[in-house]
C-alpha cells in the first residue's frame, strides 16, 4: 500500500478547513503517500541526502543556486479572494490538468495529485509553506515555495 487514507492523514484539515473547503471530487484525487513511499519519491526526485528543503547538500540538484529563478511573490495571491495561481506559475508550467504531480513537504510527507487539482486548491497545499516543492511525474519543471511568501522555479536535473 502506497497511500494513507486522507481521513487518517495528519494534515487532513488543510483540505477540509471551513474557510477553504476542497470539493469532494478533488479530495478523492489528493493522495498522501505512506512515509516509506514518500521517502522513496523524495530520494528519487528531490534528494538522496537531505530530509527537507532547509538542508540540501552539495550533490543535491536543488542546492545549485544557478538553476533557480528569482523569487516571485505567492503570498499576495494567497491572501486575496482570487483562487488563481500566483503570477509566473502558469507561464512556467503548461502541463495538462491530468498530469500527475507530487507535492513534497519533506522526505516523509509527499502528496500525489493531478495538476488540475493542485491549480484549483493550491492555497490549501500552502497552509504549510516550510519549503515544499512541486514536481510533475516525468517533468523537469519544479516549483519551490518558501515560507517568506515567495517561490522559485527551475528545471531539475
Amino acid at each position: 500500500m502506497n497511500y494513507v487514507e486522507l481521513d487518517k492523514y495528519s494534515r487532513k484539515w488543510i483540505f477540509t478547513h471551513a474557510s477553504m473547503p476542497v470539493a469532494a471530487a478533488d479530495l478523492e484525487e489528493i493522495k498522501p503517500f505512506t512515509q516509506a513511499r514518500s521517502s522513496q519519491i523524495w530520494s528519487e526526485h528531490i534528494s538522496k541526502h537531505s530530509p527537507d528543503a532547509d538542508h540540501f547538500e552539495k550533490g543535491d540538484w536543488a542546492s545549485n543556486e544557478k538553476i533557480w529563478s528569482e523569487d516571485t511573490d505567492w503570498q499576495t495571491e494567497w491572501d486575496s479572494d482570487d483562487a488563481t495561481l500566483p503570477n509566473g506559475v502558469l507561464e512556467f508550467i503548461d502541463w495538462e490538468d491530468n498530469t500527475t504531480v507530487f507535492f513534497c513537504y519533506e522526505k516523509y510527507n509527499v502528496i500525489e495529485t493531478k495538476w488540475g487539482v493542485f491549480k484549483r486548491n493550491w492555497k490549501n497545499f500552502l497552509f504549510f509553506d516550510d519549503g515544499p516543492m512541486l514536481i510533475g511525474r516525468k517533468k523537469k519543471q519544479v516549483l519551490w515555495f518558501n515560507s517568506n511568501g515567495t517561490f522559485k522555479s527551475a528545471h531539475r536535473e
